[in-house]
């Protein structure tokens, strides 16, 4: 199987499980809907209002893993991977902004006075949802961190957020059936509420650290454990190591040096061993870029990521100011400041 049918075969598996999702959001939004208007309990009525705000948010990932596997054009050469993350930090402040109308539905509660009322029909339909959003949310995170996409990761994160609530509820209803104090029913949504916002917020710094480019340790371990590998069959070495996960997609930029005497063509072809390697290792959205440098250029002056590094001798400093007077006599209509 080539990386272009690999590649098609997940965004297709991301969009099914993101339908499902989708379908599985409306059905249980209904059924709690229909069990908060039953008990008049302050927990269900925040789990309802729980599973609007996870049917927005299913909505955005929707259109979010469209415009992520969206190919690259003029205005986005690089692709629009970074949707992804954004999805993700928008499901994580949806998630933590439905922690804190638990917290509103809660107070409000406390302060009128609790009151509930057919706490079977509460009970039973409250345990179906949670079932239901258990076997998705496995589903989700399990087809997510295989395929390696934050927005469906994102997705069962919040679904199970959603269990999580759901098993406040029966715990509320199961306590106020057994002590007859109705005050355990507005407790416990607000010990549920502080659950979901410790998830919603740990979904918005993850989806912050995707957008900032932040680095990942165990990538970055695997594919120097595959370039170490490489040189014990190939003659180079290399520097100036760099990754980044865009969405779904690693970037890794990487410099080789070669012998001097090496030529072009066999040069070239440990550059395209290296690439292919190690897209093989990130398969199937891995970009490999590499530089090839001489090894007597290896410790030379290099602009990198806007810094002037600067490992020359004031020898090599004078060759490569007299190889620029040079370029300015052969070029005489190059214009120096």
């Amino acid at each position: 199987m080539n990386k272009t049918t690999d590649e098609g075969i997940s965004l297709r598996e991301q969009r099914l499980a993101l339908n499902v999702s989708l379908g599985v959001a409306i059905v249980l939004l209904a059924i709690k809907i229909w069990a908060a208007e039953a008990t008049k309990s302050s927990a269900l009525y925040s789990d309802a209002a729980e599973s609007v705000v996870h049917l927005i948010a299913v909505f955005i990932a929707v259109a979010a893993l469209r415009l992520a596997h969206k190919p690259a054009d003029e205005e986005h050469q690089f692709g629009h991977d970074k949707a992804a993350y954004l999805s993700a930090g928008f499901e994580g402040a949806m998630i933590s902004t439905a922690a804190l109308f638990i917290v509103y539905e809660s107070v409000r509660q406390m302060i009128q006075g609790p009151k509930m009322e057919h706490l079977w029909i509460g009970a039973v339909l409250s345990a179906m949802a949670m079932v239901i959003n258990l076997v998705l949310g496995l589903g989700l995170l399990r087809i997510g961190r295989r395929r390696k996409s934050p927005v469906l990761t994102a997705n069962g994160q919040h679904v199970l957020a959603d269990v999580a609530t759901s098993v406040a509820v029966l715990i509320a209803l199961g306590l106020v059936h057994v002590t007859g104090w109705l005050w355990w029913d507005p407790i416990i949504a607000l010990l549920a509420a502080a659950n979901i916002l410790f998830t919603g917020s740990r979904l918005v710094k993850r989806s912050l650290a995707g957008l900032m480019d932040a680095a990942e340790p165990d990538t970055e371990q695997n594919i120097r454990h595959c370039l170490d590998e490489m040189m014990h069959e190939a003659p180079f070495r290399y520097h100036h190591l760099r990754h980044r996960h865009s969405g779904h997609t690693h970037w890794v930029e990487l410099h080789i040096v070669v012998a001097d005497e090496m030529n072009v063509h066999e040069a070239h072809e440990i550059a395209t061993m290296v690439e292919a390697r190690i897209a093989a290792l990130l398969a199937p959205y891995g970009r490999i870029i590499t530089h090839l440098e001489p090894q007597s250029a290896e410790e030379m002056d290099e602009t990198w990521e806007g810094k002037r590094f600067l490992h020359w001798s004031k020898n090599a400093a004078y060759r490569c100011l007299r190889a620029e007077e040079m370029i300015a006599i052969s070029l005489p209509w190059k214009k120096y400041e």
